[in-house]
């Protein structure tokens, strides 16, 4: 049903001049209103009294002595039970968007059917304010206020009054978004997604569409990023390389080494897992931190041996092994090579930093190494601690990276995915 044809809550606070409130009601034609009012404290009356005092309770102009007009719904000829009062705390901005959120909420239950308004023209500074940051919160709230042609600063001229349409859309939509969003601090990309997928938002501002779809789309790809999938963030990254290269200059470029062929992929592809164990940590995680910390150690072992050897470690030549090493060999004459084995391969037959790592390291790594084993992701029943975590870290930033970056060739060393989103 089109909204000009469905029954209208209004939602008004009151306080102030009453004209504007006459105005919103005369040009709605409400079928049900909900005055938000002051209770009124220290011997003074509050704003309840325009719609519940009896006689005349409201002076007709600012400067009169005496009030000389009826309440509100009489002057509006509002039936008894087409109405209600609620009361918001004075001053206290806190208290009265709870009030005005809990009676919106109830409201949209009792009458589900109906299309709301929120105008927040008359009130206080403060219920004014209220009842925007309340109504904002609800898509099927919407927000008006009652204007007209100025010839002062202090008000608009009298009798040109009218009921118009706020335009919100812009602001509630930043505000949804935000709030999604602000999962990138964590970096949980894929929550973010998540629930910016859930909105459907009304978009006819200009550039707002835009935004929303670059969050979206990015927020996604970083997503699919978290998860190895860097084929598929860069098919979703393509359309906005130009915003990107803008907002995060690093994210292209560093996608782009992960997904082109080449021989500084697979070092981009060792950074990129470390920056993802480092993730990991930072939620807490640190079995899981530890499981790619791992796997990092055993991909370099593999990859120098490939490119100084030319063997790989799932198919090493049984004569090629070094002196004193004894492994089985199988049927086809090669064996498959563990991590710690693959780096005494590095040690004994690599050249380099590697190899000066790995004959330097080996004690060290190997200790590091246990505590991955012990952990319930590997072999053991006990979850890594913190302080592990910590230790492995230190030691893999001052003993293990130096030597990656050697050997990595990269112009560049990888950055780490942005914690900052977008601007909405």
């Amino acid at each position: 049903m089109p909204r000009s044809k469905m029954p209208t809550v209004l939602l008004c606070t009151v306080g102030g001049t009453h004209q504007p409130i006459l105005r919103a009601i005369k040009d709605l034609k409400p079928d049900y209103v909900c005055f938000f009012c002051t209770a009124g404290k220290s011997g003074r009356p509050g704003s309840i009294v325009q719609i519940e005092g009896s006689g005349l309770v409201i002076r007709s102009e600012a400067q009169d002595e005496k009030p000389t007009l009826p309440n509100i719904p009489t002057q509006a000829h509002l039936a008894e039970g087409k109405f209600e009062c609620r009361t918001v705390p004075a001053d206290d901005l806190d208290g009265a968007v709870e009030v005005i959120r809990r009676s919106i909420t109830t409201l949209l239950q009792q009458y589900p059917q109906h299309f709301f308004v929120a105008d927040y023209t008359g009130g206080t500074k403060t219920m004014t304010a209220a009842l925007v940051v309340a109504a904002l919160e609800f898509d099927d709230v919407e927000l008006r206020l009652v204007t007209g042609p100025r010839t002062n600063m202090k008000q608009v001229s009298g009798g040109t009054e009218q009921s118009m349409v706020a335009s919100v859309d812009a602001l509630r939509l930043r505000s949804a978004m935000a709030v999604h969003l602000d999962g990138w601090r964590r970096f949980a990309y894929q929550e973010a997604a998540e629930g910016l997928q859930t909105m459907s938002p009304r978009i006819n501002t200009p550039g707002l569409g835009e935004t929303f779809f670059f969050a979206h789309s990015l927020s996604r790809a970083l997503a699919c990023w978290d998860r190895f999938d860097h084929k598929e963030a860069w098919r979703l990254v393509e359309p906005f390389r130009s915003d990107l290269m803008e907002r995060y200059p690093d994210l292209v470029p560093n996608l782009k080494l992960l997904t082109s062929a080449g021989e500084r992929r697979q070092p981009a592809q060792l950074f990129d897992l470390w920056l993802n164990a480092k993730r990991r940590a930072a939620q807490g995680r640190f079995d899981d931190a530890t499981a790619r910390w791992y796997r990092l150690l055993e991909w370099t072992a593999q990859w120098q041996i490939k490119e100084q050897l030319g063997f790989e470690t799932k198919a090493f030549p049984h004569d090629q092994l070094p002196s004193g090493m004894d492994l089985a060999a199988g049927d086809d004459g090669n064996v498959r090579i563990g991590l710690s084995n693959a780096w005494k391969i590095v040690a004994a037959r690599c050249k380099g930093a590697c190899q000066q790592f790995a004959d330097r390291e080996a004690q060290r790594m190997l200790a590091h190494s246990e505590k991955r084993n012990h952990s319930i992701l590997a072999h053991g029943f006990h979850p890594v601690s913190s302080g592990a975590w910590h230790d492995l870290e230190q030691w893999t930033a001052d003993r293990f990276l130096p030597m990656l970056r050697e050997h990595a060739g990269l112009r560049k060393e990888p950055t780490q995915l942005p914690t900052e989103p977008p601007e909405v």
